[in-house]
């Protein structure tokens, strides 16, 4: 299915959202809860599936649905339509601090594999799945970096990212980065998890116990703050409960 042709806005510098346009008739699918504000006109309905196939089955859906539920995500994504004659908008945020990034699937080979939480919206016609990391082994135990979503079309896709995004080109090279920094890479990037070596490294060295290791010809797009690290930090500078709190030190 080809995707739909939408134009968007990255509204906001450290805490952004995409303001998407839509003419009358086309469609862009959310996350469940990103939608900031819609104009009057706009519908949304909240279906199994991202309607990229339109001959789908029941078991089809229920298939893709599984995955979802077994990653912790939602079964379901919200279609918003414009059912208005003229240019309609509609806005999403993401859900913590961090920028917004625009992927035009086209442009790099009609694939990009992204965080599972990094998802936010795409043009409808966008196949969105789940990508397990093909060493289970490592894995289970490799915090952000086992579950993986794949995008597939040819529109465009909007991922949320915590800080400052970077975009490393990749020709050949190798690149080792802490499995929650990574937000997405495109095709022509072999991907691995791999346990920190020595005892002493994984205890004492702070960085976790698993690297993400990178390699190949391609796009790699890293965030500078990870959720997961965010919130480490909140709870373990946050008073504890039923403890006196005697201010800023």
């Amino acid at each position: 299915m080809q995707s739909h042709e939408i134009d968007y806005e990255i509204i906001g510098h450290a805490m952004q959202m995409v303001e998407v346009e839509l003419d009358q008739g086309e469609t862009v699918v959310a996350e469940a809860g990103a939608m900031n504000y819609m104009e009057d006109g706009i519908n949304f309905e909240t279906k199994m599936g991202d309607g990229s196939d339109a001959n789908q089955g029941l078991m089809g859906k229920l298939f893709s649905a599984g995955k979802r539920a077994l990653t912790g995500e939602s079964v379901f994504l919200t279609h918003f339509t414009n059912q208005a004659y003229g240019k309609k908008r509609v806005a999403f945020a993401a859900p913590f601090p961090g920028s917004i990034i625009p992927i035009d699937l086209a442009q790099i080979g009609g694939q990009i594999t992204c965080q599972k939480d990094s998802f936010l919206c795409a043009a409808l016609g966008t196949k969105i799945d789940i990508a397990f990391n093909k060493r289970l082994g490592s894995g289970f135990f490799g915090g952000e970096g086992f579950i993986l979503q794949s995008l597939h079309g040819d529109g465009k896709a909007f991922l949320h990212a915590g800080g400052t995004v970077i975009e490393k080109q990749l020709n050949g090279e190798t690149l080792r980065l802490d499995t929650g920094c990574l937000v997405a890479f495109s095709q022509g990037i072999e991907y691995s998890i791999e346990m920190t070596s020595g005892l002493k490294s994984m205890f004492f060295g702070g960085e976790g116990f698993f690297m993400a290791t990178l390699s190949g010809h391609g796009k790699i797009w890293i965030q500078s703050l990870p959720f997961s690290r965010l919130a480490d930090r909140i709870i373990q500078h946050a008073p504890k409960l039923g403890g006196s709190n005697k201010g800023e030190s």
